[in-house]
């Protein structure tokens, strides 16, 4: 069968690492993840990314995470995988994905070292092409491709997108505008959707939602306020929702993972509010803050199916 040439679109489901009292990957924690995000119409899934703790796991952990991933989605939608970091592993793990049948990867920046553009460029054109599969680059940290090295790396078919998390709109605008639709844009900027507003108009037309995790449905609502361009749910559902979370995930270094987990938790899917260090989980008060404002929004804004809240 063919390759699909094409990054997703839409609201894309990173699920999180979930660990038991030892510490292990919680299998069945994760499959009721990936399931929820696929029955509230998440258009992908990315395994083991950002979210799901790449940093922290093993080889072993990598392959069976995406070994859930691939049994629970079931071809309903393209599953990427998170690869990236030391080369060697970068490479094994992309080996891995295409051998577990994923339909591409998410290309995270390499291990510590700022590199010129010539060595990030030979850094990404050797992962793109060691496998046939679709690949993502991410724009972030100390991996910032400038124009002429993304288009070098056009020469591959198998890069079909970025993903901006560095928020630099005069380099995102230079990019889109130069390259046009031969990449899809994804945003993948802290809680993606206090940006998406102003990644929309230049080309942008999905982005990674942590709140799809325990909120999808405003998720759902935001996304098409911005496509139908009604500004006033947009702005409502910014100070009720979008702006009280993102400041809470303002309060600590890492609670872009650990307060999914926690949002998760809150609303009775099986994933404690646990991580790997260097990550931290969400203290009693920020906990309960959050609380409050989930609360809120399911009182706010119902949803129109069974919810997972008791």
């Amino acid at each position: 069968m063919p390759i699909t040439r094409k990054a997703p679109t839409g609201i894309l489901g990173f699920p999180v690492a979930p660990f038991n009292e030892q510490g292990k990957i919680d299998e069945k924690g994760l499959e009721a993840n990936i399931q929820f995000l696929l029955d509230e119409g998440l258009e992908a899934i990315f395994i083991a990314c950002g979210s799901g703790e790449f940093h922290a796991l093993n080889t072993s952990e990598y392959e069976k995470m995406v070994e859930v991933a691939q049994s629970v989605v079931n071809g309903k939608v393209p599953v990427y995988t998170g690869v990236g970091g030391n080369l060697s592993t970068a490479l094994e793990w992309a080996k891995i994905s295409e051998n577990k049948g994923a339909d591409g990867y998410l290309i995270l920046p390499p291990y510590l070292i700022k590199g010129e553009q010539e060595g990030l460029y030979e850094y990404l054109r050797t992962i793109i092409d060691s496998t046939s599969l679709n690949a993502i680059v991410y724009q972030r940290d100390n991996a910032i491709l400038q124009l002429p090295t993304l288009q070098k790396l056009l020469d591959l078919p198998q890069l079909v997108g970025l993903k901006d998390g560095y928020g630099n709109m005069e380099l995102n605008i230079q990019l889109t505008q130069t390259v046009g639709k031969r990449l899809g844009w994804l945003n993948g900027m802290p809680m993606a959707e206090v940006t998406m507003p102003a990644y929309a108009p230049i080309g942008f037309d999905s982005y990674s939602s942590a709140i799809s995790n325990y909120i999808p449905h405003v998720s759902r609502m935001f996304y098409n306020a911005i496509l139908n361009q009604n500004q006033e749910l947009v702005t409502e559902l910014y100070q009720n929702v979008i702006l009280p979370i993102n400041s809470i995930r303002h309060r600590k270094s890492g609670y872009a993972v650990s307060l999914i987990k926690a949002g998760m938790e809150i609303i009775g899917l099986p994933v404690k509010n646990t991580v790997r260090p260097p990550v931290v989980p969400v203290d009693k008060e920020d906990y309960r803050d959050l609380e409050k404002v989930i609360e809120s929004t399911f009182q706010k804004y119902p949803k129109t199916q069974k919810s997972v809240l008791s």
